[in-house]
């Protein structure tokens, strides 16, 4: 168990500083100036050299490659991030104070898609064949091929400029939540309903469900309590995956609603050159992500215990 655990950690470690490299090195290589850039916005006028080369100075742009990537990556084990060019506050709060709103956004689209998913991929296995089958699969297919930034503009057209009864943009409310986590979640409904009616399928022609109908137990309970139990565990990785997919989608989303989020804060930076903003919520989403993996491993106990787990985590 410790040897699991161990390879585990040294794996997520392994997967962050690549993550971490790999994000400074394409910072570092953007076209054009920060230093220029952040001067310019701050002033709105251009700044002069000397202005300029003091900021680079400052802030370290100077110093070689390996230099910089070396003290950032120091200071980030520490939890230091780096202070926002153009904002001037701590990396670390700014992520603090905008990582619930995404957070929220992304756990509410995961409850929409399986309240939504995994109900209609269960009843399109049931009725294989027919047309309430054949219309979940075309309502899969139209949700995985939708744009998240078309059908959000779609919901602000008809729901809340229209109808009325959503508010266009912001947080606080629930009725402020509502648009934007079925715009995220809709694609994921769309994958997770799909898988559920594949797996579904195969454990509806397992020996045990066959035992099961022989023995007269009433078919909602076959689907139920015996079938969907089994079906629900390839159905877990998808989700976990998933959830790492939404919170990279919520930058879009978060835009289109203009909700105050990572997304938001992300393409502002992006806009501003404030690269260690950049830098701070690619490496806090993709440390989400691998998480998000890791726990999906230990699900699969709680959902068949039966699933062994070898020293290298491997599921057999």
């Amino acid at each position: 168990m410790l040897r699991a655990f161990l390879a585990r950690l040294g794996s997520l470690a392994a997967v962050m500083a690549t993550v971490s490299f790999v994000t400074f090195g394409f910072v570092s290589l953007t076209p054009g100036d920060p230093a220029y850039t952040i001067l310019r916005e701050q002033r709105q006028s251009p700044p002069s050299e000397r202005e300029v080369a003091a900021f680079r100075a400052e802030h370290g742009f100077d110093e070689p490659f390996v230099v910089r990537y070396l003290s950032w990556l120091g200071d980030a084990v520490r939890g230091d991030l780096g202070t926002s060019y153009y904002q001037s506050e701590p990396v670390t709060s700014l992520l603090v104070e905008h990582l619930p709103n995404t957070l929220e956004l992304a756990l509410a689209a995961t409850a929409v898609a399986l309240a939504v998913a995994v109900p209609l991929g269960v009843v399109s296995a049931v009725h294989r064949g027919t047309w309430i089958d054949r219309t979940g699969q075309i309502a899969a297919l139209v949700g995985v091929s939708m744009p998240n930034f078309w059908l959000g503009y779609l919901l602000i057209l008809v729901c809340s400029l229209r109808l009325g009864v959503t508010p266009v943009s912001g947080v606080g409310t629930l009725s402020h939540l509502v648009l934007p986590a079925i715009t995220l979640g809709t694609g994921m409904a769309a994958i997770i309903t799909r898988l559920v009616r594949t797996s579904m399928l195969e454990v509806l022609e397992a020996e045990y469900v066959t035992a099961a109908r022989s023995k007269g137990v009433r078919e909602r309970l076959v689907v139920y309590k015996h079938a969907l139990r089994n079906a629900l565990v390839p159905v877990v990785t998808i989700v976990g995956l998933q959830f790492g997919f939404v919170l990279n989608g919520a930058v879009v989303v978060e835009v289109v609603f203009q909700r105050p989020g990572l997304g938001t804060l992300l393409v502002d930076a992006i806009f501003a050159r404030d690269y260690p903003i950049v830098q701070g919520v690619v490496l806090v989403t993709a440390f989400a992500f691998v998480v998000t993996n890791q726990l999906v491993d230990l699900a699969y106990v709680a959902l068949d215990p039966r699933i062994e787990r070898g020293s290298g985590g491997d599921h057999r």
